[in-house]
């Protein structure tokens, strides 16, 4: 008999939202990590609408709308002429979930708290040291000398992952810049706090977002400066006075540069993953994938790992779907990551550019593309991931829209008891069958000899049914009365990993 159902290596936002959904599925979980306990810094500030949404489909958005920032907008100068700015939170999007400017640490926090509701907490000061690797189980060695069987483990602890190393899974990639500077900075100036602004300079680009304030001075920020040609790390100290050099010079502001909260170094590198499984030992988040920080998907991208593998893990480990099953984690997350990197890599290019070329397609082409509004729309709904679809997976599907793998719209629905919701809201660990009203139960019934009783019967102003996985994608459509159809899909899927 094993400890538990699921190790997870990792207690930041990946492995706290990994948690979350599998307690919400019926799992036991045991939560690990090395640090001494949770972080108070981070560098990522900004949760896009689709990380809003995983937060609030597994409960744990909490008040994090109200502790943040609503600065949705990007504005690029050239000197003092501004270049292109950009809009975020479209009404258009069709969510109600914010995207929000809001510390990683508040994130995780927020995830602790619904975590410890749901019975578990993670355990600090105690990483992964070693695993053994059985037919049905895993055995992690923890660092206090303590040993952990499970039927999974999975290793959310970040790009330096023990838990990939030590499963042998590769992580090729490339050094993309040289440093920037990273601060937390009280800032006296003028600037608007409606949202982040950056400088193109020749010495290198300046950033500033407007970071929540608790003090209520509102003179918080988030800044970041590109300081190519130096090779040693640099103090803390030197960090602060390269900081009040570069911003004056590189904003072509006044300002006063007052007491730091946090100061940090980082280069960009772009790596990801050879595979994400090796047996029963599974990557997720920064594990699998490194990201530039620009456009804010590292986070983002790792959140919707945790949620894709939870459901999967669930009824593998409950004995309602064969291990091929799990396999679909990867055939459905990895190629996003890989169009993912893409993208953060060529702004982090863009941003950087040196050569005449680069440079004349920053300051000269981009604003007059980008100015422009269907390319603003484009820019931003494609940063919000709210586009992200599985069509083209093994659980996808051709023919009208909406396709299976395709996501489906917090659309209005109602509850067995005739009480009014959202379908988001029904999806904390369960499926959704919407039919429309006086539908024959046919449907429902194969879905739940099939799910169990973790599938919940709505009705919607539709003329089909719609089966709805956890995660908000569309697993199956069809005739309201068809359950051939539905059992159907759901044998072929759970058996073989396989619907097409």
């Amino acid at each position: 008999m094993t400890d538990t159902d699921v190790v997870v290596v990792g207690a930041g936002p990946t492995g706290l939202t990994l948690a979350c959904a599998l307690r919400l599925h019926g799992l036991t979980v045991q939560v690990v990590d090395r640090a001494a306990g949770p972080a108070t810094t981070s560098r990522a500030n900004f949760l896009h609408a689709r990380g809003s949404e995983v937060l609030g489909r597994i409960g744990a958005l909490g008040t994090l709308p109200d502790e943040s920032l609503r600065a949705m907008r990007i504005t690029n100068y050239l000197g003092d002429r501004p270049l292109v700015t950009l809009e975020f939170g479209d009404p258009r999007m069709r969510t109600a979930a914010p995207p929000m400017v809001i510390s990683q640490a508040k994130v995780e926090a927020s995830l602790r708290s619904r975590l410890a509701d749901l019975g578990a907490e993670p355990q600090w000061g105690n990483g992964l040291a070693a695993l053994h690797r059985n037919d049905d189980t895993v055995v992690a060695e923890l660092d206090d000398g303590t040993s952990v069987e499970a039927r999974w483990l999975v290793g959310c602890d970040g790009t330096a992952s023990t838990t990939r190393k030590l499963a042998g899974i590769g992580f090729p990639g490339v050094k993309l810049t040289e440093r920037w500077l990273l601060a937390d900075l009280h800032l006296d100036w003028d600037l608007d706090r409606g949202g982040t602004t950056g400088w193109i300079h020749p010495g290198g680009l300046l950033g500033a977002m407007p970071m929540p304030d608790s003090s209520g001075a509102h003179d918080l920020w988030r800044v970041f400066a590109y300081d190519p040609g130096h090779t040693e790390k640099p103090a803390e100290s030197e960090i602060l006075e390269r900081m009040r050099q570069v911003i004056p010079q590189r904003s072509g502001r006044r300002v006063h540069v007052g007491d730091p909260e946090w100061l940090s170094v980082f280069t960009v590198h772009r790596r990801l993953a050879d595979r994400y499984r090796q047996g029963r030992i599974l990557i997720a988040g920064d594990a699998a994938h490194a990201h530039a920080p620009f456009g804010g998907q590292g986070m983002l991208t790792g959140i919707g790992d945790a949620e894709n593998l939870a459901f999967k893990l669930a009824l593998v480990t409950r004995g309602l779907a064969a291990d091929p099953f799990v396999d679909t984690y990867e055939a459905e997350r990895r190629p996003l990551a890989t169009e993912v990197l893409r993208g953060t890599s060529a702004v982090t290019r863009v941003n950087i550019a040196g050569n005449p070329v680069g440079r004349f397609l920053r300051d000269r082409v981009a604003p007059k593309v980008f100015g422009l509004a269907p390319v603003q729309r484009w820019t931003t709904y494609t940063a919000s991931q709210l586009w992200v679809s599985y069509r083209k997976g093994p659980l996808g599907g051709r023919g009208p829209k909406p396709r299976a793998g395709d996501r489906i719209p917090d659309v209005a629905c109602v509850r067995p008891d005739g009480t009014p919701s959202l379908l988001h809201r029904e999806l904390s660990g369960r499926w959704a069958l919407l039919a429309p009203p006086d539908a024959p139960a046919g449907c429902a019934d194969v879905a739940r000899r099939h799910l169990g009783d973790f599938v919940e019967p709505l009705t919607f102003d539709g003329d089909e049914a719609m089966l709805i996985r956890p995660d908000g994608h569309l697993a199956w459509r069809g005739d309201a009365g068809d359950a051939d159809g539905v059992n159907l899909w759901l044998t072929r899927a759970l058996t073989t990993g396989n619907a097409r």
